[in-house]
């Protein structure tokens, strides 16, 4: 098995492809060595020292260290990914959909009176943001829209990344308040 290793925009997480389908829907973060418990790979992953953080985009995996160098921290991620997958273990708990989403304390928030402007957001963010985003290791999602700001939730390689805020607010929140004249400003949550 061969797993490519990737460079993000965010310096603390590493984007790891293992030449498979990792997940097959919703992307999943664990954001804490306790969501980790809901996959056996977050929790092998999470062993490895320093690591903070792991996401599961359709076909990739990404991993964020608090310390360390990643000449240092890369082959124990690797074995893990790779035994894993050569072990044919499920990558989550039975049952298990989710990862840090299901612990999501809120739900979407909007006016109904806003509904067809959030359909147009949240169509854009489908089409032309997740994609751009997936490619760096990340995911970003859509929160709410209240009072012309749309809320969004930013996942993977983007959360901490240190160019996510020029990310939202040169690119993501000019592309929204381009097509979308309701839309004035563009905030993480």
């Amino acid at each position: 098995m061969f797993i490519q290793t990737e460079a993000t925009p965010n310096p603390a997480t590493l984007k790891f492809i293992p030449g498979r389908v990792v997940v097959d829907g919703s992307p999943v973060e664990f954001s804490s060595r306790e969501a980790a418990g809901r996959s056996p790979l977050a929790e092998k992953l999470f062993d490895v020292p320093g690591v903070t953080g792991v996401f599961y985009g359709s076909d990739f995996i990404t991993v964020t260290k608090a310390n360390g160098e990643w000449q240092q921290l890369k082959p124990a991620i690797l074995g893990a990914i790779m035994e894993h997958y050569m072990s044919g273990a499920p990558l989550l708990a039975d049952g298990t959909a989710q990862g840090d989403a299901d612990l999501d304390d809120e739900d979407e928030f909007f006016d109904e009176a806003d509904a067809e402007t959030v359909d147009m957001i949240k169509d854009l963010i489908e089409t032309r943001v997740r994609p751009a985003v997936a490619n760096d290791g990340g995911d970003i999602t859509f929160r709410g829209f209240k009072d012309g700001i749309v809320y969004l939730n930013m996942k993977g390689a983007c959360s901490g990344c240190p160019s996510s805020t020029a990310t939202l607010q040169h690119g993501i929140q000019n592309l929204l308040k381009h097509f979308v004249p309701d839309v004035v400003e563009v905030r993480p949550m």
